[in-house]
């Protein structure tokens, strides 16, 4: 499912909600229900309804899925420490390190 959540953007930073590390958990129960805890870059994002939205309908795209459910947490907050290299190759922030 992670690769799914690939197709949703920040539209603030241009990368993928995976990237940038806001989807903390994943769990898929036996009749396809799937539950996902998941954060905002801050608690005052512009895009938040935008990102959640697009979570929820790249969740019941995939194959299986019967149901979603999308919980938005702050505990832990999101940090640039959550970005995958990709998402730091995309921002300009080079290798593994945020000094750039």
């Amino acid at each position: 499912m992670r690769d799914a959540f690939r197709s949703v953007y920040d539209p603030e930073f241009g990368v993928s909600v995976e990237d940038l590390g806001l989807i903390y958990d994943i769990r898929v129960d036996s009749g396809g229900r799937a539950m996902i805890e998941m954060t905002l870059t801050s608690m005052y994002c512009p895009a938040g309804e935008v990102i959640l939205a697009g979570v929820q309908a790249a969740a019941r795209a995939v194959p299986g899925v019967t149901d979603v459910e999308v919980s938005l947490v702050w505990t832990p907050a999101w940090t640039p420490d959550r970005l995958s290299a990709e998402a730091r190759r995309q921002l300009g922030w080079g290798g593994t390190s945020l000094q750039g």
